[in-house]
């Protein structure tokens, strides 16, 4: 049931993309360090608008309605994570046109996001998981902003998480991100 759902989302990911495919501004490789949650991201183009981030880190995180048990009081969890997306940036050529910062993608996207979360670093007292990793698949909407070297990412979709127990379920998360562009333009 689970790798059903997987497929469908991937599925509806990538034909997502290959419709969008019509930028004539290019998207570029860039890297960053990122803040918020303290991790290096690459990303790199696989065509004229559509990339694929890669980003590896160590994140503080909530829980999982089905993969955590939870007693009163705080649900913090700080551990390690893998978080791939593929994206595929709509309005490139818009903003170039306007003239405006197109730098490091900085653009609006929608894309696939894998998410992988490891064995817990630190996590409060009351905080429980299921299985010592567990993950998350979704589409995303987003929007990527460069200011010289100082990167702001927003992105937002419904995460399907899951472990390898059978434990699933389905939760909107919004993600905020301030980083550091290393790449020069």
């Amino acid at each position: 049931m689970i790798m059903k759902k997987i497929l469908l989302l991937l599925l509806m990911g990538t034909s997502i993309i290959a419709l969008a495919q019509k930028e004539e501004v290019k998207v570029t490789t860039s890297s960053r360090i990122n803040f918020v949650n303290p991790g290096f991201d690459y990303e790199f183009p696989i065509s004229k608008s559509s990339s694929i981030d890669l980003n590896v880190g160590i994140g503080v995180g909530g829980s999982y309605k089905n993969l955590t048990s939870i007693e009163p009081g705080y649900t913090i969890l700080l551990s390690p994570f893998y978080d791939m997306q593929i994206r595929n940036y709509y309005n490139l050529k818009k903003r170039a046109a306007q003239n405006k910062n197109t730098r490091y993608n900085s653009a609006n996207f929608i894309g696939m996001r894998f998410l992988g979360r490891g064995p817990a670093i630190a996590r409060s007292k009351s905080f429980y998981r299921t299985t010592e990793v567990d993950y998350a698949i979704a589409p995303v909407w987003g929007i990527q902003r460069s200011f010289n070297r100082i990167h702001l990412l927003f992105d937002v979709g419904p995460y399907f998480y899951f472990d390898f127990k059978g434990n699933s379920g389905i939760v909107p998360i919004i993600e905020l991100n301030i980083g550091y562009n290393l790449s020069k333009r």
